[in-house]
């Protein structure tokens, strides 16, 4: 780059730049002719020279896309100089610079996701481009796997709210990294409690394998995940999307027929005798929700079920639906 330009691009100088296209009205053209390169718009993002950026992006907006010799764009500089105006404001111009990808395949938007959310940033960028959550690196990590990564669950929470506003939420969620690990496989595994409950309300799915083969549950086993491992393991039940709905089946049953025996002579009787009746339908009604859910044997023995099934060599075919 001509020192000139480079000097304009660095102090913010307009005046300057335009005294240089004066002098060269291809100034800015051979920028275009390389592939990586350090543009001035590089050099402004980088020193947080807005009005000079905003002047190149108006006369070369091509410039905002291009990536110097390290892999990044202006606006991965300006990020990583903490120039968060300056990434909005070129953001404002073009949304879709939040999907450029840099070094390692990292869009803008994986870069911010390494760092708290400060003054709403991720907020805004999801907001200029809501399909930039989608973006893969080269690793096949999505922003969520970055997030938990990083532990920033302050940035997952934000995620995981924009991905309820799309319909792809959970192909977003449930997506595997290039080890096969979901976002939940990466929370188990650090223990990160109240990420794996977040990530398990926005439909991660908990019977996902990674290339060992390990659920998410087995991964936090593997670790000593001992918070995760509860909470998984409460959601891991085998059988537990059929137990679930033959306890809410039964327990309705038994209302009819009880409250039908119990309240159809109500009018007849006492003030005292029908709160001693309601007093054994409560207790009737726990006796029959505590028997469904503590079934003989035991619904937690033998651990993980993906695991269990695997020891007893029971083909995928011949478990039940709920465990995958």
């Amino acid at each position: 780059m001509d020192e000139s330009l480079r000097a304009a691009a660095h102090t913010g100088n307009v005046s300057e730049l335009y005294t240089l296209i004066q002098r060269d009205g291809n100034v800015l053209r051979r920028f275009d002719e390389v592939e990586f390169i350090e543009t001035p718009l590089h050099v402004a993002a980088a020193e947080g020279c807005i009005g000079f950026a905003m002047e190149i992006m108006s006369l070369k907006p091509s410039f905002a896309r291009k990536l110097n010799q390290q892999g990044l764009s202006p606006i991965h500089l300006a990020l990583e100089k903490g120039h968060k105006q300056m990434a909005l404001r070129l953001l404002e111009i073009d949304g879709n610079l939040a999907r450029v990808k840099g070094k390692k395949g990292e869009t803008p938007l994986h870069y911010i996701s390494k760092f708290e959310n400060c003054d709403d940033l991720l907020d805004k960028f999801l907001e200029a481009c809501p399909d930039c959550i989608r973006d893969v690196t080269n690793q096949n990590r999505t922003a969520l796997h970055i997030a938990v990564e990083n532990k920033r669950f302050d940035v997952l929470r934000v995620l995981i709210g924009a991905l309820r506003k799309k319909e792809y939420d959970r192909e977003t969620v449930n997506r595997k990294d290039g080890d096969g690990n979901t976002a939940l496989h990466l929370a188990a595994r650090n223990d990160q409690l109240e990420m794996v409950k977040l990530l398990l309300n926005c439909k991660a799915d908990r019977q996902a394998e990674n290339q060992d083969g390990s659920t998410a549950l087995e991964v936090a086993e593997q670790h000593d995940s001992s918070e995760s491992i509860t909470v998984l393991r409460g959601f891991s039940i085998p059988l537990v999307s059929n137990l679930s709905y033959r306890i809410d089946k039964q327990i309705v049953e038994y209302v009819k027929k009880v409250s039908s025996l119990i309240f159809q002579d109500m009018d007849n009787i006492s003030e005292q005798d029908r709160n001693a009746l309601l007093v054994i339908l409560g207790l009737l009604l726990t006796a029959t929700y505590q028997t469904c859910l503590s079934p003989p044997g035991g619904v937690w023995q033998g651990g993980s079920s993906s695991k269990f099934y695997r020891r007893k060599g029971i083909p995928r075919e011949h478990r039940d639906s709920s465990d995958g």
